[in-house]
């Protein structure tokens, strides 16, 4: 069952070797996983409250497994200090739609 990972980043402008670097790692971790950037949105505007991040993407993986090969590889762990030099906001969640909330928790806690 695919997985649906909801990104909010804010890259830090001062920092463009460190973004450069993280992109580097990650790119390949991505695509070996089998993961895909679907959409990605820029939050322009807040209506109420504050804006959490300045960019919003959508990236649609394989499966739960696909998502840790990803974020629990050594290669991902060894670019967090770089990573927090990149983004001055990073937030990732797993999302699910109303209609298949149900079984993605199921399958969460069986993982």
């Amino acid at each position: 069952m695919t997985v649906t990972v909801v990104a909010l980043v804010t890259v830090n402008e001062d920092e463009p070797f460190a973004l450069g670097e993280y992109f580097r790692v990650t790119g390949p971790l991505l695509e070996r996983a089998g993961a895909e950037i679907v959409k990605r949105f820029t939050v322009n505007e807040v209506v109420v409250g504050h804006r959490p991040a300045k960019t919003v993407m959508i990236v649609k993986y394989p499966n739960r497994a696909a998502v840790e090969s990803v974020f629990g590889s050594p290669e991902y762990q060894a670019v967090k200090k770089i990573r927090d030099q990149a983004f001055s906001e990073y937030h990732v969640s797993i999302a699910s739609d109303e209609d298949s909330a149900a079984n993605d928790v199921a399958a969460i806690d069986t993982a």
